[in-house]
């Protein structure tokens, strides 16, 4: 048969754990592959046919009652396997012809077994050669590829090089005009939040980053280790039924401080607290393996704020109900230039304020935390 990747699989192999019933109807489907193949592939069929009725002999003598065993003492049929065992179809023959009594079928079975095995082989060597042959032909290609990327000096231009210049050369004229420069823009047109520097501290910063570029020093912006800082120190403690909160309420803002600081909201990383709430009714309609919904039983804040201007003013919050839904209310919180303040939609209940219950109040290395959890609702019959 052809060198496909099917045939490098040992056929004798899928023959193992069949029944009686899979090797009868494994006979009737090689007679159907026999008659689609239209004889291209005989001898092959024919040493599958063999060994399926070997295998067919020897279940059936398993199955027998008398005896579950095959004729022949185990010991013995240990010693026949073993001058069978490796055999080519041409020794096999020779030795055919040497036995006076041979057991009806197993000859022609191991002879079957022998010339799949020799096919098999051929078939992995063919395979092997196609492979090596694929391999060659690729990094021939690869090399072809590479010389036409960097083609000799004196190689005249074709019309890739004509359409890579025509691409170019606008370019070029932009960056020489300096159009690749920023732009100045009036304030008016900065979105709320943006950060101004002024030229001299642009230039400054690049400098500086530009001498530990060339020290090998990895340039990390201030902004982003403070974020890393903030993160480090909010995730403290998250445990499994905590979950990141930031759902902001808007807020309208003026602003007096002077244009040097713009406005800008601080980072944060909250934490909503939730679990199970067994009050009276929770405990009448459900139980441990079918649990009632979650609720939220607390909160908690991180709120960053590593560039304020009056480092002795501390963070203060207000509370006011929402007015579209008495169940909510906004979290406000305020602590002055250059920050913005940030407002938060929570739950509205009752606050648990003893420290021994989890509360928090703080304002420590930059951060603003307020912790609380909600009182829990206690009835009585």
């Amino acid at each position: 048969m052809n060198a496909t990747p099917f045939l490098c699989m040992n056929h004798i192999l899928y023959l193992n754990g069949l029944t009686l019933i899979d090797l009868e109807d494994l006979l009737a489907d090689i007679k159907i592959y026999v008659e689609i193949d239209l004889q291209k592939n005989k001898d092959f069929w024919a040493d599958i046919t063999t060994i399926v009725h070997d295998e067919l002999y020897k279940l059936r003598k398993m199955d027998e009652v008398e005896s579950r065993r095959q004729g022949i003492h185990k010991s013995v049929t240990h010693e026949v396997n073993n001058i069978f065992k490796d055999k080519t179809s041409k020794e096999l023959q020779l030795l055919q012809e040497s036995i006076e009594v041979k057991l009806s079928g197993v000859g022609e079975a191991h002879l079957a077994r022998a010339r799949l095995k020799e096919r098999h082989d051929d078939n992995l060597k063919n395979k092997l050669e196609v492979l090596k042959a694929e391999q060659a032909n690729d990094h021939i290609k690869k090399l072809d590829k590479n010389k036409e990327s960097s083609p000799e000096l004196d190689e005249e231009p074709g019309p890739s090089r004509d359409v890579e210049s025509e691409m170019l050369n606008p370019a070029l004229e932009e960056y020489e005009k300096g159009n690749y420069s920023p732009h100045y823009r009036n304030e008016d047109e900065l979105e709320l939040g943006a950060i101004v520097i002024s030229e001299e501290e642009d230039a400054n910063r690049r400098k500086s980053y530009q001498a530990k570029a060339l020290k090998g020093v990895r340039v990390e912006s201030a902004m982003s280790a403070e974020e890393r800082a903030l993160e480090r120190e909010a995730k403290k403690g998250m445990k499994d039924d905590e979950a990141s909160f930031s759902v902001e309420s808007a807020l309208e803002q003026t602003y007096e401080w002077s244009d040097k600081y713009r406005p800008r909201k601080p980072r944060y990383f909250n934490r909503v607290h939730t679990g199970f709430e067994w009050n009276k009714y929770n405990q009448t309609h459900y139980d441990v393996d079918n649990p009632p919904p979650k609720i939220v039983q607390g909160y908690k804040f991180n709120i960053f704020y590593p560039d304020l201007i009056d480092k002795s003013g501390t963070p203060s919050y207000t509370l006011r109900p929402c007015a579209e839904n008495r169940d909510f209310c906004i979290l406000r919180i305020h602590v002055g230039p250059p920050y913005e303040d940030i407002a938060f939609k929570i739950v509205n209940r009752e606050w648990e304020y003893g420290y021994k219950r989890g509360f928090k109040c703080q304002f420590h290395n930059n951060i603003f935390q307020l912790w609380f959890h909600f009182k829990r609702l206690r009835y009585r019959r």
